[in-house]
């Protein structure tokens, strides 16, 4: 597509990755460099699952990855019970393959557990049964789907000295909860309901398996990187333990600051200097979430002025700003706030990579915009930045 060189650096064991060099390395295996040719399903896969609050996230999310990608297909592998969007790590929803599902949702439990014992929500139903809780739970949510409000008038009826949205919030962290369509389409939506991943695909989770096999998938898709970033990602615990383990079958680096990288040894470590186009990102895209220290993506003077987790865009390589889609009756238009200079070949590409999302969001079916202006002056992006 693009025809970007990638040139892959060999790097004996001990070699000081540059953050330039992690860059590079984290794009590679994004498929930020250029845009891969695969299906939605194994991308999704290759990510070790995609962030999913925003329902239409990944969908921005896999056309900056792939080429020529269609949110039909995208839809049609909800229809199919192929894909679902669940809590996983750091407790947040996820857009997984139903086959990753049923392998990661056991693993990341503990996670879930962890999260809900720290939440206002344990405490107000500190003394109730809980495993009677999650049962009558988990028979409301199979008997039909049911939204959080639905959920918690449920079971106030059955406990009705507990507050009803703390019930239904130890029912959503506690139980594989998944959302099923049309919550999740690109065409259309729905409202948030939830039922078990069980009664969705008639099938029973696994036994939770030590999460050796998580972390090699997460370095293919993040790495190279340290233990920190290994549990920031996931927000497991007990993870240097599985580097240790793991370590004879990886190689290790030093980034400039002296902490220990691992990575898998084939994995792409391209040349610091490789062409790195412009690309949008969505809101919370797993890019920007995924490491302790994000200044490999994230440089200090932007992570700064970010306000919140927002659309983003790279420019060579590291978020330059953010972007948000103003629309107003008959036009849209695409807001672009850089926080770093922006000019001449690269604010051009930046803009020409503008349109193209522009025109993605508004193919047949996706149908929310009409027409489209995008700043191209000099002076209106200087605008934004003193804006912002």
């Amino acid at each position: 597509m693009s025809g970007t060189a990638v040139i892959i650096v060999a790097m004996p064991a001990g070699t000081v990755l540059t953050t330039r060099a992690l860059n590079r390395a984290l794009l590679a295996r994004q498929h930020l460099l250029e845009r891969a040719v695969m299906p939605a399903t194994a991308m999704i896969e290759h990510l070790v699952g995609m962030q999913a609050q925003v329902p239409q996230q990944p969908y921005v999310a896999l056309w900056s990855r792939l080429r020529d990608f269609d949110p039909a297909e995208l839809e049609a592998h909800f229809d199919a019970h192929e894909v679902v969007r669940m809590g996983v790590m750091r407790s947040t929803l996820h857009l997984l393959t139903t086959r990753d599902a049923l392998r990661i949702r056991p693993s990341t439990q503990s996670v879930l557990e962890r999260v809900f014992r720290s939440t206002s929500f344990a405490r107000d139903i500190d003394g109730i049964d809980r495993e009677a809780l999650l049962a009558h739970g988990r028979a409301l949510v199979e008997e039909q789907p049911r939204s959080g409000a639905e959920l918690a008038a449920a079971l106030r009826e059955r406990w009705p000295g507990y507050s009803g949205p703390s019930m239904s919030q130890a029912a959503r962290y506690l139980l594989p909860m998944i959302q099923p369509p049309p919550r999740g389409l690109w065409t259309r939506t729905g409202r948030a309901t939830t039922t078990t991943i069980e009664h969705w695909l008639g099938r029973h989770l696994p036994e939770a398996e030590p999460p050796d096999e998580l972390v090699l998938r997460y370095l293919g898709a993040f790495g190279p990187a340290t233990v920190a970033d290994a549990r920031t990602w996931s927000w497991l615990t007990g993870l240097r333990e599985v580097f240790e383990r793991l370590r004879p079958q990886l190689a290790t680096f030093r980034d400039e600051n002296g902490r220990e990288l691992y990575d898998l040894p084939d994995a792409p470590r391209p040349h610091p200097d490789t062409p790195a186009p412009p690309r949008f990102l969505p809101e919370y895209d797993n890019l920007g979430l995924s490491h302790a220290d994000r200044s490999r993506v994230i440089p200090a003077p932007v992570a700064a002025r970010l306000t919140g987790w927002v659309g983003t865009f790279l420019a060579d390589g590291f978020v330059h700003g953010q972007w948000r889609v103003d629309q107003a009756k008959n036009a849209a238009t695409l807001v672009l706030q850089p926080f770093l200079p922006l000019e001449g070949e690269t604010q051009a590409a930046v803009v020409a990579e503008g349109e193209r999302l522009l025109d993605f969001m508004a193919r047949p079916g996706g149908g929310r915009l009409v027409e489209f202006g995008v700043a191209r002056k000099p002076e209106a992006l200087r605008a934004a930045t003193t804006e912002a």
